[in-house]
């Protein structure tokens, strides 16, 4: 005997579940391992090309990106440069510490919600914090 189909969804979406920290923190790791991968991997690509291309095509690509003294201005001094920049390092960092927690929690730790709720927390505390002593440490003249 068939059973009658209902209107309710197969599956939880995101409008049924209360938002806490590590449906954040796993939504922002996707989020960030697509910008790396898109963002970062274009730049990282271009680096690598430049390199390969010779002296004077890593020239071009250090004029452009960091030193500004092609017929463009610096990325970097640029605000739209700095912000991919930062954004880029907070990305990394963000992804790079929640793939540690999920490492955790592939091995059968930290599955209490308390426990749980904290590394998440800690998570993106450490991205920020990260991110900034990386500034800081690139923008102090030496």
């Amino acid at each position: 005997m068939a059973q009658a189909r209902s209107n309710r969804p197969i599956s939880p979406h995101l409008q049924i579940w209360r938002w806490g920290p590590a449906m954040l923190v796993s939504i922002l790791h996707r989020i960030t391992g697509n910008g790396l991968a898109f963002a970062g991997l274009g730049l990282l690509l271009w680096w690598v090309g430049a390199i390969a291309g010779g002296e004077q095509s890593y020239q071009t690509f250090v004029a452009f990106v960091w030193t500004g003294t092609g017929p463009w201005p610096s990325f970097v001094t640029a605000i739209l440069g700095k912000a991919v920049l930062i954004g880029l390092t907070w990305a990394f960092f963000q992804h790079m510490a929640t793939g540690v927690r999920h490492l955790v929690l592939d091995i059968g730790a930290g599955y209490e919600l308390q426990a749980n709720a904290r590394w998440s927390v800690l998570t993106l505390v450490f991205s920020v914090v990260a991110t900034a002593l990386f500034w800081a440490l690139v923008l102090i003249p030496r």
